[in-house]
């Protein structure tokens, strides 16, 4: 007997992006260079010598781009500014042209039935800003609020919901412990001051917001839930301490008031005191969280590997996408569960969600077919609602991404898009995963009962 998975009425069903990953024209009309447009021309940083100069040219292809969400039933899209592109120093003069490329995108989705979330910050931070110390500078939260502001003043009318920051975690680990992201750093001792400016400015947005707004505010963070990868004492404790690390650094400390005990574990020395006149702010309330989720890790102890001082075990038994992850739906039900149990009923949207698998760099008659990927879309869905039955306040799911698009380190080199794009003509053409959660949505979920 099959299962009905209607999900609940006023259910948002969207598709997210990212400005320097899709827009291109980083400089156009104004644009100040970010950290990104910066780090992707330095040699050796990014796969095949890739940019984003021209990413999927939606800086001048928007309109028939949202033509497409349209056709394909979204009733919600998730995009970023670029703050250089506004605020091309970061602070004090707004370049106009800039802001009315947004004002043009809002109102175009609005035409369609389309509701905008709009996140502030998806990692492009203005290279002006990096050069006064960027998330190691605490005057940064003063500068994000001022950027903040000027979005809210010229967009709140017509936007319902916004986002202070994605996957902080990625900033810090990728941008200042691993380098292998956007500003490249590679210092142990910066992992905490980057953290809290970033948990700083979240703060300082919603409060800006609150001056300003009428609607919603909120935070995604990334999450993947981690396992033990057997019952010895040595993986537990490897497992909390990579948990505390991804999952509890960026939500107990707006949730509760403090950071995950194992951090000054993992860290010594180098982890300081902040001052206690810092919490009020970073644990502003906020109106929903967002969660991406890609994947879990099986966890097992490994001294060597600091600090964390813990490794993941590959599954080779289960199916991997081409970054590299397990796919593993059940996770996704769990950790929606855990945040409810850990930190309360608040509203949740699954803001990002999506794998990378081997797409053809050419359409085939118009068509691309991705089989595996319309079986992670379909599982990874079945597991949100599971989480709904259970009593999670799920309101909304937003595939990554809607386009194949600039991913970051790897270039061009991994396709993430419903939607393919053929890197030589940008051309789009919806793959097979586009049709089938186009059928979801028409749905309102109930198609999930197929196979």
């Amino acid at each position: 007997m099959s299962r009905d998975y209607r999900f609940p009425d006023g259910f948002l069903w969207g598709a997210a992006t990212s400005a320097h990953q899709i827009e291109g024209s980083p400089l156009a009309d104004g644009a100040g260079p970010s950290i990104w447009e910066r780090f992707s021309h330095t040699p050796g940083r990014i796969e095949n010598g890739d940019t984003g100069d021209i990413a999927t040219d939606h800086y001048h292809r928007f309109s028939s781009d949202v033509e497409l969400m349209h056709e394909l039933g979204l009733t919600s899209y998730r995009f970023s500014i670029a703050w250089a592109r506004i605020l091309p120093e970061g602070t004090g003069r707004v370049n106009a042209a800039g802001l009315a490329f947004y004002d043009r995108l809002v109102d175009k989705l609005l035409s369609k039935n389309i509701t905008p979330m709009v996140t502030l910050y998806h990692w492009d931070l203005p290279a002006a800003l990096d050069d006064r110390g960027g998330w190691l500078n605490r005057d940064i939260a003063d500068w994000f609020a001022e950027y903040a502001q000027v979005a809210f003043r010229a967009l709140d009318d017509r936007v319902p919901r916004w986002v202070t920051l994605n996957e902080p975690w990625v900033v810090m680990d990728g941008g200042y412990l691993n380098g292998v992201l956007a500003p490249g750093h590679q210092e142990l001792s910066e992992v905490p001051h980057v953290t809290h400016n970033l948990l700083r400015a979240h703060g300082a947005a919603v409060q800006a917001y609150r001056a300003e707004g009428k609607h919603e505010i909120g935070l995604v963070v990334n999450l993947e839930p981690k396992y033990p990868a057997s019952q010895s004492p040595e993986d537990a404790s490897a497992t909390r301490r990579a948990d505390a690390y991804m999952n509890r650094q960026y939500l107990d400390p707006v949730f509760r008031g403090e950071y995950p005990a194992e951090l000054s574990e993992m860290f010594g020395s180098a982890w300081p005191e902040f001052p206690a006149s810092d919490w009020p702010l970073i644990q502003t309330p906020f109106d929903f969280l967002g969660i991406n989720y890609y994947s879990r890790s099986v966890t097992q102890d490994a001294p060597g590997e600091l600090p964390l001082r813990a490794t993941r075990v590959k599954q080779s038994q289960h199916v991997h996408t081409e970054m590299d992850w397990e796919v593993f739906p059940a996770a996704l039900t769990r950790v929606l569960l855990w945040v409810k149990e850990r930190y309360g009923a608040l509203p949740l949207y699954i803001t990002e969600n999506g794998a990378a698998f081997f797409d053809p760099p050419f359409a085939t008659d118009g068509q691309v077919e991705d089989p595996l990927r319309v079986w992670y879309l379909r599982e990874h869905l079945r597991a949100a609602y599971d989480a709904i039955r259970q009593g999670v306040e799920l309101r909304g799911y937003y595939a990554w991404s809607l386009l194949d698009n600039f991913e970051w380190s790897y270039g061009y080199a991994k396709r993430f898009g419903i939607v393919h794009v053929n890197f030589d003509t940008l051309e789009r053409t919806p793959k097979a995963s586009a049709r089938f959660y186009s059928e979801v949505i028409r749905s309102h979920g109930a198609a999930l009962a197929g196979e």
